[in-house]
């Protein structure tokens, strides 16, 4: 298991109380927010785009070193290289953002 996974799975029973329990804070008065279930929507939504986040930071760290320890190896394919890392980012990203929006979407 890398070091990452292992604090990530760490994190993640934390960050799943902690939108439960904050989540009726954002709702509206308790009755009609138990009725609606917003509240466990907004947390679970909350999750979701912190998760998103997450992996896509990590997605693109890892392609940032793999681009330099490609670069060290093979100096005269380094525009090559930092044109297939900047498209990879982009699509990253892209999908990263469509998800917080799919998440913002849920609660609202």
């Amino acid at each position: 298991m890398s070091k990452f996974s292992k604090q990530f799975t760490k994190i993640v029973p934390f960050a799943v109380l902690a939108a439960f329990v904050a989540a009726p804070a954002f709702g509206q008065d308790g009755e009609a927010a138990a009725a609606a279930g917003k509240p466990m929507a907004a947390g679970l939504a909350a999750i979701g785009a912190g998760l998103a986040v997450i992996g896509a930071g990590a997605g693109i760290g890892r392609i940032g070193g793999s681009a330099v320890e490609a670069t060290a190896r093979q100096p005269e394919m380094a525009s090559t290289i930092q044109t297939q890392m900047i498209l990879t980012a982009a699509l990253i990203e892209g999908v990263a953002l469509f998800a917080v929006v799919v998440s913002l979407l849920v609660v609202l």
